[in-house]
């Protein structure tokens, strides 16, 4: 293995530990002391950076696939909080905090079960484009839309499964992205 792909493999797996810290409730929940663009930013700059370092790897594909998947699942869920938090401050009504987090009285607009389908959405998207079928990104579009269809009515709900499902997507992408780049 050459000193590139030590060194993107190396990243990609401190990466892959910091999105696992950053599941910690009490590293989540401290997320949000931190402005929306930097819980987005930092992983994706960390992402940037082993992307840049697989571009003269060779070699090491089948651990930079599975770290890849890794952090498509983990570390989406923060960065889709995060933009839904940006989306929120910039003038997007109700979209952006979990219930849990929400003064009494403002209005809620939950996606139960968000954090678990978000992670298996990545998963299957990620999955998708490392094994060259990326037909299934539909498949995970119409269930994932078919089985919030329901709860899309919901004052906030429509903007909040768009913008968040949309930065899940590019999440998962740019992570896959990262293994096909050491391919």
């Amino acid at each position: 293995m050459s000193a590139a792909t030590l060194a993107a493999l190396s990243a990609l797996t401190v990466l892959a530990l910091g999105c696992v810290v950053m599941w910690l409730p009490r590293v989540s929940r401290g997320l949000d002391a931190w402005p929306w663009w930097a819980s987005a930013g930092v992983p994706a700059l960390g992402l940037g950076v082993v992307a840049l370092l697989a571009t003269s790897a060779d070699g090491g594909y089948e651990y930079a696939v599975v770290l890849s998947v890794v952090v498509a699942i983990l570390g989406g869920g923060p960065v889709a909080t995060a933009v839904l938090r940006g989306a929120q401050r910039s003038g997007v009504p109700n979209v952006s905090y979990p219930a849990e987090t929400l003064e009494p009285g403002e209005p809620r607009a939950e996606l139960r079960g968000g954090l678990w389908i978000g992670a298996l959405e990545r998963a299957a998207l990620a999955a998708s484009l490392l094994v060259g079928q990326p037909g299934g990104i539909a498949v995970v579009v119409a269930i994932k839309g078919l089985g919030r269809y329901a709860e899309l009515k919901a004052p906030g709900a429509a903007e909040r499964f768009i913008i968040g499902t949309f930065a899940s997507f590019l999440w998962a992408a740019a992570a896959a992205g990262v293994a096909l780049l050491v391919r």
